[in-house]
Order: structure tokens, then sequence, then C-alpha cells
């Protein structure tokens, strides 16, 4: 074996241009399926970190799982205290969302606020300023946009109007104190987003609804997610909870498939441009080499001994080429993923590629199969090479 890869190398830089050529085209080409892979699983990994860094594992909702904004909870504080008594739940968090907009100035903003009283797991981090005081009302966190677009520092006041029912005249504006700035897991890089107490965002409403878009739940260690879900289920059948990865499954049914097939079809058509890259190389080699390699037979070469030449060859390109591809396809993946971020509605911690390991072994697999695919027909050409009719014909020729 290390004769016949030692012979490849030296057949290979013999045609330093064609090589050079090929090894290119094959880090070009692995480049792209390297991102397509990261590409085809890239935004559920993304959306599933970013669920799990919040500190969640568990959502309950009234009605099917979906967007928020559907089906409230009515009575959530009474729900909360209930399922907080389970012995698989360690925390639960009512989140209540809503529209506002400032009310101070000449012209008001519009921005999305949402009630929360969390203790040990926030779903923001602050950057600026502090964080809500519990037990004080009419105190806000806001992100960097809207502090910027209010012109609001952490300590400043600032009048909002919050609007928790669509169809119900816009209540008067409530002053509140902002308490610091911070980021949001899920905000986009246009997005205004504000934090309050549930009951502070309730009164600015303009009533004392006790409901919520949602509840937030954190399992028990020692029991996880799966357990939690079991245990809702059990004492309160009409509520729905549903784990991360059960989220994360349905959005990637839903929302993400349009990706996962644009990755399956890019790489496709980009394994092929590899394979008939690779195939013409060696073949236009092995034509060239005709003579030579019936003279090499002649002298002693066994047919086993020139097949593996061929194929050490294209194993050298496909392997060059192909650890040239990963630190090239990890460049593009940061422009890219830039340009897609761009989009609408995106949030800035989601990423469209993320590395996995995974995505390096199917890489990996798949320049291997292009290697010995591209290999096949060169191999069969040197295999059926008749010894005396070619070393004829260059005679005659």
């Amino acid at each position: 074996m290390f004769r016949a890869l030692t012979f490849a190398v030296r057949t290979l830089l013999r045609q330093p241009g064609r090589s050079a050529v090929g090894i290119l085209g094959i880090a070009a080409v692995g480049a792209l399926l390297f991102d397509m892979l990261l590409l085809s699983r890239g935004l559920v990994v993304s959306f599933r970190q970013l669920l799990d860094g919040v500190g969640f594992d568990v959502r309950v909702m009234a009605g099917e799982i979906g967007p928020i904004g559907g089906q409230k909870l009515p009575r959530a504080n009474s729900i909360a205290r209930e399922l907080a008594a389970l012995p698989e739940i360690d925390e639960i968090v009512p989140l209540r969302l809503a529209d506002a907009e400032t009310a101070s100035g000449p012209s008001s903003t519009g921005f999305s606020i949402m009630g929360a009283d969390s203790r040990s797991r926030r779903l923001w981090t602050i950057v600026a300023g502090a964080d809500l005081d519990r037990g004080a009302a009419a105190q806000l966190v806001i992100n960097k946009r809207l502090a910027a677009t209010a012109n609001v520092s952490p300590g400043d006041s600032l009048n909002v109007r919050v609007t928790c029912v669509s169809d119900r005249a816009a209540p008067s504006p409530v002053p509140f104190t902002v308490r610091g700035i911070a980021t949001f897991p899920f905000e986009t890089a246009t997005e205004l987003t504000a934090v309050t107490s549930r009951a502070s965002l309730m009164s600015a409403c303009g009533g004392d609804t006790d409901d919520a878009d949602l509840l937030l739940v954190a399992s028990r260690e020692g029991y996880g997610p799966d357990a939690a879900v079991a245990a809702i289920r059990r004492i309160r059948p009409d509520l729905v909870p549903a784990t991360n990865e059960e989220i994360v499954a349905r959005m990637q049914q839903q929302g993400f498939s349009y990706f996962r097939q644009i990755s399956t079809v890019l790489s496709t058509i980009t394994m092929l441009f590899g394979f008939l890259l690779i195939t013409v190389l060696l073949t236009v080699s092995v034509n060239q080499r005709l003579a030579e390699i019936a003279a090499l037979r002649a002298l002693g070469f066994s047919r086993r001994r020139v097949i593996e030449d061929v194929f050490w060859q294209s194993a050298l390109l496909v392997g060059v080429g192909g650890v040239l591809a990963l630190p090239l396809g990890a460049a593009m993946s940061v422009w890219l993923d830039r340009i897609l971020k761009t989009m609408p509605g995106i949030p800035t911690s989601m990423h469209f590629f993320v590395f996995e390991p995974r995505a390096l072994v199917l890489h990996l697999v798949l320049l291997a199969a292009t290697a010995v695919l591209a290999a096949a027909y060169p191999m069969r050409l040197v295999s059926a090479l008749p010894i005396a009719a070619t070393l004829r014909n260059e005679v005659v020729g």
C-alpha cells in the first residue's frame, strides 16, 4: 500500500498544474458541502441552544403548541402554585406579553413588553444599571435599542401606555422607572423590548386579570423535563405542556424544513460537481499515461498495483482538498450567516450555520465516497488496458 501511495504522490507531483486545479476545485466544492451540512440543522441546533440557555426546559400553554399570543391561560397564579407543588418542578414563572408605546415627548415609540416574575432564572441579561426590584411597582428593564430610541438611561422615568387587549380603549399612560438595560435571547436586531413584573404590567393595562400567555417551567434536577411534563398532564389534563425537545421538533417540521431541503439539494449538486471534477482529471491523466502504464505493466507491475495508483491519486486529491475545505468552509459560513441574519424576524442570538461533530463526520464520509466513485471509471480503464496493443500503438504513433 505504501509503495502505491508513494508512486501516486510522485505521479501527482509530475503534473503540478493539474493537481493544483483538482485540489483547489475539491477545496471549493468541499467548503460549500461543509456549509450546507451546517445549514441543514443550524437553525434547529441554535434554536435549541436558545431555549435551553434561558434555563426553563418545559413550556405550558392553554392550547396547541404554537406561536405565543394565542389562547391565554386564565388564573395563571393559581395554576402556577398548583404545579409548583409537584416534586418534579423546581421553578415556574407565568409570562404575559403585551404591546406598549412611550408617551413621553411629542412622538410615541411602540415596543413589546412582557411581564414576568422570575426568581433565580431570568429571560434577560443585565448589561447596565440594575435588575427589577422584587416587590417594587412600575419598574422597567429595557433593551439597548429602546433605550437609544427613547433617549433614556437607568434611573430615568418613562411614561408608558400598555395595551393588553386590542379591542379595548387604550388606558392612560403610567410612569415607569427604568432600572436597567438588558439583552433578551429572542430579540431581533430591530426589536424594541422591555420587561416588568406581571403585576405592574396588568395594572398598567387597566385591570387586575390574572392570565398569562404561557408558563415557563424548570424541572427539578434528578427528574428531568419528561417527568415534569408527565406530572403536569396527570393533574391538569386541560393544559398543554411541552419540553424544549418537543417544541424544537415541531419547529423543525413546520418552520425549519425549508433550510433542510435547500441544504439537501445543494449538497447533492455539490457532490455531483466534485465527482465529475475528479473523474475528468483522473481520466485525462490516465489517457495521457496509457503508454507509461502499459510499459510499467510490461516491466512487472501488477494490475492491482496500477489500479491502486489511480485510487490513491483520487484519495490524495480529495483528501488534501477536503482538509483545505474545512477552514475555507468555516470562513464562508461566518460570512453567509451574517448575510442571512439580515432577514427580518431573525433573533440576533440565532445562527443559520452551527458546527456539530456529526456534520464533520458526514462531510468526511461524503468526500470519501466521492473519492471512491470518482476513481471507479479511471480504475476500470487501467485494469482493462491491453499491454501489447498499447505499446504497439505508441511505437507506431
